[in-house]
């Protein structure tokens, strides 16, 4: 395993956990429950995606990971933007969630991209 790859397990599983601390000030009314559960699955689901895309076992495979782990990123950033702007809870956390969500949400995408490029290139 790469150590770009090993940063980024470390970051990903960061990320779930800081989620995880984060839903805990969710109201506990609606939306509170709703997001928060849409937002742990997403959240978490970027940490163990992106550890199966690590394990995967040829190329086709890790791209149908990455892509997962980007779509999940995505969804994630977007969780996180919705609750600042409907101010569901006041943090320090939240905007360097935000950001953080934003970040991995791009290096994924970049990375499926590239994956799907190679994954085109194999096949010609």
């Amino acid at each position: 395993m790469s150590e770009q790859s090993e940063r980024l397990k470390a970051r990903t599983r960061r990320f779930a956990l800081d989620v995880l601390e984060l839903i805990k000030l969710l109201p506990p009314v609606e939306p509170g429950p709703t997001i928060r559960r849409q937002l742990t699955k997403a959240a978490t689901s970027v940490d163990m995606n992106y550890r199966a895309s690590c394990r995967a076992r040829s190329h086709a495979e890790f791209t149908a990971n990455i892509g997962v782990v980007a779509e999940e990123a995505d969804e994630s950033a977007s969780w996180l933007d919705l609750i600042a702007e409907a101010k569901l809870v006041n943090s320090d956390l939240l905007p360097r969630l935000q950001k953080e969500g934003h970040e991995l949400e791009a290096i994924f995408s970049s990375s499926a991209g590239t994956a799907r490029r190679n994954q085109r290139s194999r096949s010609i």
